[in-house]
Protein backbone atom coordinates (compact mmCIF):
# COMPACT_ATOMS: atom_id res chain seq x y z
CA UNK A 1 0.00 0.00 0.00
CA UNK A 2 1.28 3.15 -0.68
CA UNK A 3 1.90 5.37 2.17
CA UNK A 4 2.55 9.25 1.48
CA UNK A 5 4.27 11.37 4.17
CA UNK A 6 4.08 15.15 4.42
CA UNK A 7 7.77 17.34 5.76
CA UNK A 8 7.53 19.83 8.50
CA UNK A 9 9.59 22.98 9.47
CA UNK A 10 13.28 22.82 8.45
CA UNK A 11 12.98 21.59 4.63
CA UNK A 12 12.39 24.42 3.02
CA UNK A 13 14.62 26.02 0.74
CA UNK A 14 15.24 29.49 -1.75
CA UNK A 15 13.67 28.34 -5.24
CA UNK A 16 11.33 25.71 -3.89
CA UNK A 17 8.22 25.31 -5.72
CA UNK A 18 9.23 27.68 -8.87
CA UNK A 19 9.44 24.34 -11.15
CA UNK A 20 5.59 23.71 -10.27
CA UNK A 21 4.41 27.22 -10.52
CA UNK A 22 6.32 27.85 -14.18
CA UNK A 23 5.32 24.09 -15.40
CA UNK A 24 1.61 23.39 -14.43
CA UNK A 25 -0.86 25.58 -14.81
CA UNK A 26 -3.34 23.92 -11.66
CA UNK A 27 -0.13 24.78 -9.69
CA UNK A 28 0.04 28.42 -10.87
CA UNK A 29 -3.49 28.84 -10.25
CA UNK A 30 -3.11 27.77 -6.58
CA UNK A 31 -0.10 29.79 -5.73
CA UNK A 32 -1.82 32.70 -7.11
CA UNK A 33 -4.82 32.00 -4.64
CA UNK A 34 -2.35 31.21 -1.62
CA UNK A 35 -0.94 35.09 -2.21
CA UNK A 36 -4.54 36.20 -2.02
CA UNK A 37 -5.72 34.48 1.01
CA UNK A 38 -2.12 35.58 2.85
CA UNK A 39 -2.52 39.19 1.77
CA UNK A 40 1.23 39.39 0.76
CA UNK A 41 3.15 37.73 -2.29
CA UNK A 42 4.43 34.33 -0.36
CA UNK A 43 5.97 33.54 -3.78
CA UNK A 44 8.19 35.95 -4.13
CA UNK A 45 9.85 34.78 -0.62
CA UNK A 46 9.72 31.24 -1.41
CA UNK A 47 11.26 31.53 -5.38
CA UNK A 48 14.22 34.45 -4.57
CA UNK A 49 14.02 35.21 -1.10
CA UNK A 50 17.19 34.61 1.22
CA UNK A 51 17.34 32.11 3.58
CA UNK A 52 16.69 34.45 6.39
CA UNK A 53 13.27 35.08 4.98
CA UNK A 54 12.55 31.50 4.74
CA UNK A 55 13.29 31.13 8.36
CA UNK A 56 10.80 33.33 9.78
CA UNK A 57 7.89 30.64 10.69
CA UNK A 58 4.84 32.34 9.29
CA UNK A 59 6.27 32.15 5.77
CA UNK A 60 8.20 28.73 6.44
CA UNK A 61 5.04 26.48 7.43
CA UNK A 62 2.64 27.79 4.61
CA UNK A 63 5.71 27.76 2.43
CA UNK A 64 6.53 24.61 2.93
CA UNK A 65 2.68 23.43 3.18
CA UNK A 66 1.81 25.14 -0.06
CA UNK A 67 4.94 23.03 -1.56
CA UNK A 68 3.50 20.20 -0.53
CA UNK A 69 -0.13 20.50 -1.30
CA UNK A 70 0.36 21.80 -4.55
CA UNK A 71 3.08 18.62 -5.55
CA UNK A 72 0.68 16.47 -4.58
CA UNK A 73 -2.42 18.05 -6.62
CA UNK A 74 0.13 17.37 -9.65
CA UNK A 75 0.97 13.89 -9.34
CA UNK A 76 -0.58 11.92 -12.29
CA UNK A 77 -1.34 8.93 -9.55
CA UNK A 78 -1.99 10.54 -6.20
CA UNK A 79 -4.15 7.54 -4.53
CA UNK A 80 -3.15 7.75 -1.07
CA UNK A 81 -4.00 4.72 0.84
CA UNK A 82 -2.72 6.41 4.03
CA UNK A 83 -0.66 9.47 4.84
CA UNK A 84 1.10 11.47 7.83
CA UNK A 85 2.77 14.43 8.34
CA UNK A 86 5.62 15.44 10.68
CA UNK A 87 4.59 18.24 12.85
CA UNK A 88 3.33 21.40 10.34
CA UNK A 89 3.10 18.33 7.73
CA UNK A 90 -0.02 17.13 9.32
CA UNK A 91 -2.01 19.62 7.57
CA UNK A 92 -0.50 19.22 4.61
CA UNK A 93 -1.69 15.32 5.03
CA UNK A 94 -5.05 16.40 5.83
CA UNK A 95 -5.63 18.91 2.43
CA UNK A 96 -4.00 15.95 0.77
CA UNK A 97 -6.62 13.15 2.38
CA UNK A 98 -9.74 16.03 1.87
CA UNK A 99 -10.06 16.36 4.92
CA UNK A 100 -9.46 19.66 4.83
CA UNK A 101 -9.79 22.23 1.84
CA UNK A 102 -6.92 23.72 0.55
CA UNK A 103 -7.85 27.04 1.40
CA UNK A 104 -9.09 26.03 5.00
CA UNK A 105 -5.71 24.25 5.54
CA UNK A 106 -3.58 27.53 4.66
CA UNK A 107 -5.53 29.76 6.95
CA UNK A 108 -5.18 27.30 9.53
CA UNK A 109 -1.21 26.75 8.69
CA UNK A 110 -1.12 30.66 8.95
CA UNK A 111 -2.90 31.04 11.72
CA UNK A 112 -0.70 28.49 13.66
CA UNK A 113 2.55 29.68 11.91
CA UNK A 114 1.37 33.47 13.89
CA UNK A 115 0.33 31.79 17.37
CA UNK A 116 3.68 29.93 17.37
CA UNK A 117 6.10 33.12 16.49
CA UNK A 118 3.81 35.18 19.30
CA UNK A 119 4.60 32.68 21.76
CA UNK A 120 8.19 32.20 20.64
CA UNK A 121 8.46 35.78 21.72
CA UNK A 122 6.58 35.72 24.65
CA UNK A 123 8.84 32.97 25.86
CA UNK A 124 12.22 32.54 24.35
CA UNK A 125 12.60 28.61 24.20
CA UNK A 126 14.84 26.46 21.76
CA UNK A 127 15.42 22.69 20.81
CA UNK A 128 18.59 20.19 20.17
CA UNK A 129 18.94 17.00 18.54
CA UNK A 130 19.98 14.00 20.66
CA UNK A 131 22.04 11.35 19.06
CA UNK A 132 23.29 7.79 19.84
CA UNK A 133 21.03 7.05 22.68
CA UNK A 134 18.40 5.28 23.59
CA UNK A 135 14.46 6.99 23.96
CA UNK A 136 13.94 6.04 27.08
CA UNK A 137 17.47 6.64 28.82
CA UNK A 138 16.70 10.11 27.35
CA UNK A 139 13.81 10.05 29.22
CA UNK A 140 14.80 9.43 32.27
CA UNK A 141 17.45 12.09 32.26
CA UNK A 142 15.15 14.71 31.48
CA UNK A 143 13.21 13.69 34.60
CA UNK A 144 16.49 15.43 36.70
CA UNK A 145 16.11 18.66 35.28
CA UNK A 146 13.98 21.03 36.93
CA UNK A 147 14.01 23.48 34.12
CA UNK A 148 11.25 23.21 31.34
CA UNK A 149 12.83 20.60 28.85
CA UNK A 150 10.51 17.27 27.29
CA UNK A 151 11.17 15.26 24.25
CA UNK A 152 9.71 16.61 21.07
CA UNK A 153 10.22 14.72 18.10
CA UNK A 154 10.88 10.72 18.33
CA UNK A 155 12.09 10.82 14.74
CA UNK A 156 14.20 7.47 14.69
CA UNK A 157 15.61 5.21 17.26
CA UNK A 158 18.69 6.86 18.67
CA UNK A 159 17.18 10.21 17.43
CA UNK A 160 15.40 12.10 19.51
CA UNK A 161 14.96 15.93 19.59
CA UNK A 162 14.79 17.92 22.74
CA UNK A 163 12.34 21.27 23.33
CA UNK A 164 12.33 23.61 26.52
CA UNK A 165 13.63 26.79 27.66
CA UNK A 166 17.01 27.98 26.73
CA UNK A 167 18.34 26.93 29.93
CA UNK A 168 16.57 23.90 30.56
CA UNK A 169 18.18 22.76 26.86
CA UNK A 170 21.65 23.45 27.75
CA UNK A 171 21.31 21.40 30.86
CA UNK A 172 20.04 18.91 29.02
CA UNK A 173 22.72 18.33 26.83
CA UNK A 174 25.08 18.02 29.60
CA UNK A 175 23.40 15.59 31.03
CA UNK A 176 22.57 13.33 27.95
CA UNK A 177 26.04 13.73 26.61
CA UNK A 178 27.57 12.53 30.47
CA UNK A 179 24.59 9.71 29.95
CA UNK A 180 26.19 8.42 26.82
CA UNK A 181 24.67 10.26 24.29
CA UNK A 182 27.41 10.44 21.03
CA UNK A 183 25.93 14.11 20.35
CA UNK A 184 23.54 17.10 21.19
CA UNK A 185 23.23 19.41 18.91
CA UNK A 186 21.43 22.67 19.24
CA UNK A 187 19.14 23.18 16.30
CA UNK A 188 18.72 26.97 14.69
CA UNK A 189 14.68 27.11 15.19
CA UNK A 190 12.44 30.25 16.34
CA UNK A 191 11.26 28.76 19.41
CA UNK A 192 10.50 25.60 21.75
CA UNK A 193 8.34 23.84 19.53
CA UNK A 194 6.04 20.57 20.90
CA UNK A 195 6.57 21.79 24.60
CA UNK A 196 4.67 23.55 27.49
CA UNK A 197 6.05 26.66 26.01
CA UNK A 198 3.71 26.72 23.01
CA UNK A 199 0.03 26.75 25.37
CA UNK A 200 -0.51 30.36 24.39
CA UNK A 201 -0.10 29.06 20.81
CA UNK A 202 -2.35 25.83 21.46
CA UNK A 203 -5.35 27.67 22.62
CA UNK A 204 -4.98 30.99 19.86
CA UNK A 205 -4.64 27.78 17.26
CA UNK A 206 -7.92 25.43 18.84
CA UNK A 207 -10.15 28.26 18.85
CA UNK A 208 -9.21 28.47 14.59
CA UNK A 209 -9.85 24.42 14.59
CA UNK A 210 -13.01 24.65 16.08
CA UNK A 211 -14.32 27.35 13.48
CA UNK A 212 -13.09 25.37 10.43
CA UNK A 213 -15.25 22.78 8.96
CA UNK A 214 -13.36 19.19 8.32
CA UNK A 215 -14.79 16.53 6.27
CA UNK A 216 -14.04 12.30 6.67
CA UNK A 217 -11.12 11.71 4.56
CA UNK A 218 -10.99 9.52 1.76
CA UNK A 219 -8.12 7.45 4.07
CA UNK A 220 -6.86 7.04 7.26
CA UNK A 221 -4.23 10.02 8.94
CA UNK A 222 -1.77 8.93 11.61
CA UNK A 223 -1.55 11.56 13.98
CA UNK A 224 1.56 12.83 15.74
CA UNK A 225 0.57 12.65 19.43
CA UNK A 226 -0.46 8.62 19.67
CA UNK A 227 0.79 7.79 16.21
CA UNK A 228 -2.48 5.91 15.35
CA UNK A 229 -5.30 6.13 12.32
CA UNK A 230 -7.99 8.18 12.33
CA UNK A 231 -11.00 9.05 9.87
CA UNK A 232 -13.35 10.98 12.28
CA UNK A 233 -13.30 14.16 11.83
CA UNK A 234 -13.49 15.59 15.38
CA UNK A 235 -11.13 13.31 16.89
CA UNK A 236 -8.76 14.70 13.86
CA UNK A 237 -9.37 18.01 14.94
CA UNK A 238 -8.28 17.37 19.18
CA UNK A 239 -5.58 15.97 17.87
CA UNK A 240 -4.75 18.28 15.90
CA UNK A 241 -5.02 21.41 18.69
CA UNK A 242 -3.11 18.51 20.93
CA UNK A 243 -0.23 18.60 18.51
CA UNK A 244 1.38 22.03 19.65
CA UNK A 245 2.20 20.83 23.02
CA UNK A 246 2.56 17.15 23.09
CA UNK A 247 5.55 15.22 21.19
CA UNK A 248 5.52 14.14 17.45
CA UNK A 249 6.24 10.35 17.67
CA UNK A 250 7.08 9.68 14.17
CA UNK A 251 8.72 6.65 14.95
CA UNK A 252 6.25 4.92 16.32
CA UNK A 253 4.07 6.29 13.23
CA UNK A 254 5.91 4.62 10.42
CA UNK A 255 6.25 1.81 12.06
CA UNK A 256 2.61 1.57 12.38
CA UNK A 257 1.58 2.27 9.29
CA UNK A 258 4.19 -0.27 8.09
CA UNK A 259 2.10 -2.63 10.55
CA UNK A 260 -0.70 -1.44 8.64
CA UNK A 261 0.28 -2.32 5.32
CA UNK A 262 2.57 0.21 4.72
CA UNK A 263 5.00 -0.84 2.11
CA UNK A 264 6.00 2.44 -0.23
CA UNK A 265 6.61 5.78 1.43
CA UNK A 266 6.46 8.90 -0.74
CA UNK A 267 7.49 12.04 0.68
CA UNK A 268 5.65 14.83 -0.91
CA UNK A 269 7.43 18.44 -0.68
CA UNK A 270 10.60 19.83 -0.02
CA UNK A 271 13.73 17.82 1.00
CA UNK A 272 14.32 14.40 1.93
CA UNK A 273 14.16 13.87 6.06
CA UNK A 274 11.40 11.77 6.24
CA UNK A 275 12.48 9.21 3.47
CA UNK A 276 15.96 8.99 5.36
CA UNK A 277 14.18 8.72 8.58
CA UNK A 278 11.74 5.93 7.20
CA UNK A 279 14.74 3.65 5.90
CA UNK A 280 16.00 4.14 9.35
CA UNK A 281 12.73 3.12 11.02
CA UNK A 282 11.67 0.32 8.28
CA UNK A 283 14.71 -0.53 6.01
CA UNK A 284 12.35 -3.29 4.36
CA UNK A 285 10.29 -0.96 2.79
CA UNK A 286 11.00 1.52 -0.23
CA UNK A 287 10.73 5.29 0.49
CA UNK A 288 10.91 7.88 -1.84
CA UNK A 289 10.69 11.29 -2.88
CA UNK A 290 7.74 12.83 -5.25
CA UNK A 291 9.97 15.47 -6.20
Amino acid sequence: MKAYIFPGQGAQYVGMGKDLYENYPLAKDMFEKANQILGFRITDLMFAGTDEDLRQTRVTQPAIFLHSVILAATLPDFEPGMVAGHSLGEFSALVANKALSFEDGLRLVYARAMAMQKACEAEPGTMAAILGLDDKAVEETLKGITEVVVAANYNSPGQLVISGSIKGIDLACEALKAAGARRALPLKVGGAFHSPLMEPARIELAAAIEATEFSIPVCPVYQNVDAKQYTNPALIKANLVAQLTSPVRWTQTVQNMVADGGSIFIEVGPGTVLQGLVKKIAPEVEAFSAA
